[in-house]
C-alpha cells in the first residue's frame, strides 16, 4: 500500500503536463482567420496585385482618321468661264479665287488649284516629247516634282496627254505651312494654240469626278 501511493501521484503530475501541452498547442492551431464571412480565405501577394492593377488599366482608343482637306465636296456647284481671249470656256468650282496674267488665269480655294496657260505652239504635243521637254523643264522649275506617270486620255474636247505628278506647294500665306500635293497637268492642242489645264489638290484627295468635270467641261471656243 505504500508502494501504490507514489505512482499515483506520478500519474497525476503526468496527467496534468499533457493536458498543458495540449491547451498550448491547440491555441496555436485555432488562430483566427482575417477573412471576412462567407468570402474566400485565400491570400493575395503584393506582387499580384500590382500585375492586376497594370493589366486592367484603360488604353486610349485610336484616332480616327480625318478625310484630306482637299477633297471637293460632292453637292459642289460649278460655273463656266469664257477666256477674255476668246480662245476656250470650261467649267470651274464656284466660289473659288480667281487670278490673271497674261496667258494664265488660276482658280484656287486654299491648297486646291486649277491653272489654265494659253501658248503658241507649231506641232500638238505628244507623250514622247512630254517626257523628253515638258518633264524635265518641269523637274527644274517645281520644288518636290516627282514624275508618276506621262499618258494620252481622251476628253470632250479631244485628246490630250496628261503628266501626272507629285509636288510641294507654296508656302500658305498665314500659316507658312507646305504641303505634298497631287498634280495633273492636260495639254490640249488646236491649230498652233496649246492650253494646258493644271489641276493640284492635297497629296491622297478623293477629287477624280470634280477633275474629270472640269477637264471634260473645257471647249475651244469657235
Amino acid at each position: 500500500m505504500r508502494r501504490a501511493a507514489p505512482l499515483g501521484g506520478a500519474a497525476a503530475v503526468l496527467v496534468v503536463l499533457l493536458a498543458a501541452c495540449s491547451s498550448s498547442g491547440g491555441k496555436q492551431a485555432a488562430a483566427p482567420s482575417t477573412a471576412a464571412p462567407g468570402s474566400s480565405s485565400t491570400s493575395v501577394s503584393p506582387v499580384s496585385r500590382a500585375v492586376t492593377s497594370t493589366s486592367t488599366s484603360s488604353v486610349t482608343p485610336k484616332t480616327a482618321e480625318v478625310s484630306p482637306s482637299g477633297d471637293i465636296p460632292d453637292n459642289q456647284a460649278f460655273v463656266k468661264y469664257a477666256s477674255r481671249t476668246g480662245t476656250y470656256s470650261l467649267d470651274f468650282p464656284e466660289g473659288w479665287a480667281r487670278t490673271e496674267s497674261p496667258g494664265t488665269t488660276t482658280f484656287s480655294e486654299h491648297f486646291n488649284s486649277i491653272r489654265i496657260a494659253t501658248a503658241k505652239r507649231a506641232f500638238a504635243p505628244a507623250i514622247a516629247s512630254a517626257r523628253a521637254t515638258e518633264v524635265p523643264a518641269l523637274q527644274r522649275s517645281t520644288p518636290g516634282f516627282t514624275l508618276r506617270n506621262v499618258t494620252s486620255v481622251n476628253r470632250t474636247a479631244g485628246s490630250a496627254v496628261l503628266v501626272t505628278y507629285g509636288a510641294d506647294s507654296a508656302p500658305d500665306a498665314v500659316t507658312g505651312k507646305s504641303v505634298a500635293l497631287d498634280v495633273e497637268r492636260y495639254e490640249f492642242w488646236r491649230n498652233g494654240t496649246q492650253v494646258t489645264i493644271t489641276l493640284s489638290a492635297p497629296k491622297g484627295s478623293d477629287n477624280v469626278d470634280p477633275w474629270k468635270k472640269v477637264t471634260d467641261s473645257f471647249a475651244w471656243s469657235a
